[in-house]
């Protein structure tokens, strides 16, 4: 038998906060909760569960997950965010898991994590495929989350199981959130990743992923949402290059307004 610290990050995390606690009540020994600066009622529910939140301002989310761990008391962690609600068949799994034997310190367990578009489960999300299998239950001593700016995962577990059931991920549940994390995805992913900046590469992305991510996939079967994911594929691949096109040729600019000044000095 061992103990389980739950990990969950929060931002303005209302709306489902409720569903997502309740159960995670039931198998957390501890719970450790990371907030990013709530405005909304987030922090008066954790309150209603007797939890005292973490502030941490919000950098990339791998980052954010490694300082829950890293107050967990105990070895063994279950990584959360807050718009992932656990179903009876996963709850049970994981209460069968801990009143065993405890396992060997390199295992690690993924979740089957469903996705849900403006409250309509749906197959593709780019760039995931649903249900996705995150590794979200390890000992803390052996896996970490890496530091990829957007999609980032655990990693570090010699022998990874799935655990069954069907966790609900309870994504992009507005257009305006759609918009809103597509714009923030897509500044990331330029200012930490090296991307080359020719324009028509962004061009050759988008037509790329709208026939892979709307039409190959049968996204265009599911009516509006499969309009909003398709949409969201195409707009994610022509914005992180045209982004890096433009933050090119703003470096260009000022560059060259730097040489034209001082040769005006001079």
């Amino acid at each position: 038998m061992f103990r389980l610290t739950v990990c969950l990050l929060t931002y303005n995390s209302a709306r489902l906060l409720r569903d997502v606690l309740t159960p995670l009540m039931r198998i957390a020994d501890e719970i450790i909760v990371i907030d990013s600066g709530s405005t909304d009622d987030t922090l008066s529910i954790h309150e209603e569960y007797g939890i005292t939140p973490i502030y941490n301002p919000y950098t990339m989310h791998g980052e954010q997950m490694n300082m829950a761990i890293s107050h967990a008391s105990n070895d063994w962690v279950l990584c959360m965010d807050s718009d992932e609600i656990l179903d009876d068949e996963t709850l049970k799994y994981i209460l069968r898991l801990k009143s065993g034997d405890e396992p060997p310190a390199d295992r690690g367990w993924c979740l089957s994590r469903y996705w849900y578009v403006l409250g309509e489960q749906t197959r593709t999300l780019y760039p995931i495929s649903s249900p996705d299998y995150p590794l979200r239950l390890f000992n803390r001593h052996h896996v970490r989350f890496n530091h990829r700016p957007v999609d980032d995962k655990a990693t570090g577990a010699a022998q990874v199981t799935r655990i069954p059931g069907h966790v609900r991920h309870d994504t992009f549940y507005s257009l305006h959130e759609v918009f809103s994390k597509l714009n923030i995805y897509t500044t990331r992913v330029v200012k930490y990743q090296n991307l080359r900046p020719p324009i028509a590469r962004g061009v050759a992305s988008a037509v790329g992923a709208f026939f892979k991510w709307y039409l190959f996939s049968g996204a265009w079967r599911r009516g509006k949402v499969g309009a909003v994911t398709g949409l969201y594929a195409t707009l994610y691949s022509f914005m992180k290059y045209f982004k890096a096109w433009y933050q090119h040729q703003d470096k260009r600019e000022s560059a060259a307004r730097e040489r034209t000044d001082s040769h005006l000095i001079d």
